[in-house]
């Protein structure tokens, strides 16, 4: 990758790791389901109103909505409000990078380079002793939905390598429309509406602060700028940045929430950026036009 986009790729990691803290203080005031629905309401609207829709099929639009959204967020949030620490919780998402090679050798047919495979062994081994250190109270249903939160972030990755939006703003805006209605209706049956009117009745500044941050600075800035690597470089390569999601997280959980870092997590944080530095020693094409490939889709 060029170094400006080098640049931009750590930028990211810093919104997303200073992120689990925004989610973390915005939990204290709406329900996880509720407080996910209102992040995209706002991340689209009025934005929409002013952005032509890219030329991307809707049903793309729902591929990628629904994990991105309903997927990878509305499990994130349930997992945090639930116990999941926001430090252990920036490490252990990260495992997105591992589902998003792992898919893209299956559906987009890309192969890891040696050193980039190396360089996620070593990034993952801090990954590994972080989880180590911090993964031993934390509630087993909270981890396994990060989990799972994880491969939606994979696969949403996918679809927006696939997509290959031309203006990787205004398409995640658009992507934006689709995760309000099912989480909403998700949030009335499960969370009810007497408990979401209560929240929205009595939502503290921190908790408005939180959902501007997450809306506008992680959601549209920091995956719209993500969605403009994935068309540029294979998404294997670009996902590694987001391995350095977990030392930005838990120094910024450290600093604002009060959670403890250890030497172990310092030295497993080195792992990490090692890791990614491995698996960036090679410069690849820049920019790359792939050739075509099925769709992730078939239609009749």
């Amino acid at each position: 990758m060029k170094p400006r986009h080098v640049a931009i790729a750590v930028m990211i990691a810093a919104i997303w790791g200073v992120n689990f803290v925004a989610i973390d203080v915005g939990l204290g005031s709406l329900p996880p389901l509720l407080f996910a629905g209102l992040r995209f309401v706002a991340a689209a609207f009025p934005a929409v109103l002013f952005l032509r829709r890219p030329p991307i099929a809707f049903r793309r639009l729902l591929l990628i909505g629904l994990p991105l959204g309903v997927g990878q967020f509305g499990l994130l949030f349930i997992s945090m409000h639930i116990g999941m620490p926001a430090g252990l919780s920036s490490l252990v998402l990260q495992t997105q990078a591992l589902f998003t090679a792992l898919l893209a050798a299956v559906m987009l047919r890309e192969r890891p380079r040696r050193a980039q495979a190396a360089g996620m062994a070593v990034a993952f081994a801090g990954i590994a002793l972080i989880g180590l250190s911090l993964g031993q109270g934390s509630p087993l249903l909270a981890f396994t939905l990060c989990i799972g939160a994880a491969g939606m972030w994979g696969l949403a990755n996918i679809g927006m390598r696939r997509a290959q939006p031309p203006d990787a703003f205004a398409f995640m805006v658009w992507v934006s429309l689709v995760p309000p209605l099912p989480l909403l209706t998700l949030s009335m049956i499960f969370e009810g509406p007497r408990a979401d009117a209560h929240a929205l009745a009595h939502i503290t500044t921190g908790g408005i602060g939180a959902l501007f941050y997450i809306a506008y600075i992680s959601t549209l800035v920091g995956f719209g700028a993500w969605g403009w690597l994935l068309r540029r470089y294979d998404a294997g390569q670009v996902a590694m940045y987001s391995l350095l999601v977990p030392p930005f997280g838990m120094s910024s959980a450290a600093l604002f929430l009060g959670e403890r870092i250890t030497l172990t997590d310092a030295v497993a944080a080195l792992l990490i950026v090692g890791g990614v530095a491995l698996g960036s020693l090679r410069r690849r094409r820049s920019p790359i036009s792939p050739a075509p490939l099925a769709p992730l889709v078939r239609t009749p």
